[in-house]
């Protein structure tokens, strides 16, 4: 399953979260609750499983489910759940400290601790954008954000899901035509730190940034477009946000 913001259980988590906000925890805790009813793959009940352990205000409930989403994190052998296993054996170790069972603790520490910052992605991945750019061509940092008009950024972005590049082709600022360029990384790169185990665990979108260009390899064009209610009620969100960028 590729994640997408449009997903039916991720919707009822994002809006179990927006309750959360709001100091609405049981709001939150019955939509968390309708996520896991409506999950139908390991992906969905992962990260349903993961919102109803971190809603749970008792430290074995937490852990049962914590591991319910691990169980589910690990079974699809999927690179989209696979970004969340710091934040997974994060959640468990604490669990086992506030159950003074430090031995198990110290295990889910030790792995937390091999799993940080490691990407598995291999690609392929995608940019999305409304430039008009050849085969061979450089995609570097220091243009203006999509989001704030006034922000250069120190970085290029770009991400392994096809439809998530075809998405933020749709939200790029300009007139031109939504194109989803294939590119490689010409140097290191990183997880975006803007979404990586902010609202969700781990880097669940697939995005990721680097200082050096981006080659063009070719263009995708079998990309999703979701629909234009989703579109705006996407483009609200973003308009609304408060939240600072980290460049």
């Amino acid at each position: 399953m590729e994640f997408s913001p449009f997903n039916k259980v991720v919707k009822l988590c994002i809006q179990g979260i927006s309750m959360e906000e709001q100091n609405k925890p049981e709001e939150a805790g019955k939509l968390f609750e309708q996520g896991w009813s409506e999950a139908t793959n390991d992906v969905e009940k992962f990260l349903a499983a993961y919102y109803m352990g971190r809603s749970q205000k008792n430290s074995s409930e937490r852990l049962k489910w914590f591991e319910i989403a691990l169980y589910h994190s690990l079974k699809p052998n999927d690179n989209t759940t696979k970004s969340a296993l710091y934040s997974l054996y994060s959640k468990i170790a604490e669990c086992y400290q506030e159950l003074s069972d430090s031995e198990k603790s110290k295990e889910y520490n030790e792995l937390a601790v091999k799993v940080k910052d490691e990407i598995f992605d291999k690609g392929p991945f995608y940019h999305g954008t409304k430039a008009d750019l050849q085969i061979g061509d450089l995609l570097t940092a220091g243009g203006n954000s999509n989001y704030k008009s006034d922000f250069k950024m120190n970085h290029i972005y770009f991400t392994a899901l096809l439809n998530g590049a075809g998405l933020a082709a749709t939200l790029a600022k300009g007139d031109g035509v939504e194109r989803v360029y294939v590119v490689e990384p010409t140097g290191i790169f990183e997880n975006d730190p803007n979404l990586t185990d902010k609202k969700f665990p781990g880097n669940l979108t697939r995005s990721y940034r680097s200082e050096f260009p981006l080659k063009i390899v070719g263009e995708a064009t079998d990309w999703n477009k979701p629909n234009p209610e989703d579109i705006q009620k996407f483009r609200g969100k973003l308009e609304n946000n408060k939240g600072e960028i980290i460049n």
